[in-house]
């Protein structure tokens, strides 16, 4: 019998079966037991954007919010064009360069597909 994976929410080791089922008891949350082999495969990160549309390496996106850049008195305006991006874990999960300011890092949230 293969060994009960960690709460893929909480990390908590604690999980137990239930039917088709694994739930966690710290944090309730329940997933299937057919599934967590493909998430745990997916190597991939999924980032989306502010329309829900997934990014991928390389895209070129628009920005949708003025942002303040932080230690500046520079300001990315909204529809600055951002070309080839990278995507990275994190909360700011978009790294690129803007053309006049230099290297960032970009919340997904705030940006859309171009």
């Amino acid at each position: 019998m293969p060994p009960i994976p960690a709460c893929p929410q909480c990390q908590s080791e604690y999980a137990y079966e239930d039917g088709e089922l694994y739930i966690c008891p710290e944090c309730a949350h329940e997933w299937p037991k057919s599934g967590i082999a493909s998430e745990l495969e997916s190597d991939q990160l999924k980032v989306v954007d502010a329309n829900g549309t997934e990014l991928q390496e390389g895209d070129s996106v628009t920005v949708t919010k003025d942002l303040k850049v932080k230690g500046s008195s520079l300001v990315v305006k909204v529809g600055t064009k951002v070309k080839n991006i990278r995507l990275v874990e994190g909360d700011h999960n978009i790294d690129c360069k803007i053309d006049g300011i230099g290297a960032m890092k970009l919340k997904s949230e705030f940006v859309r597909k171009a």
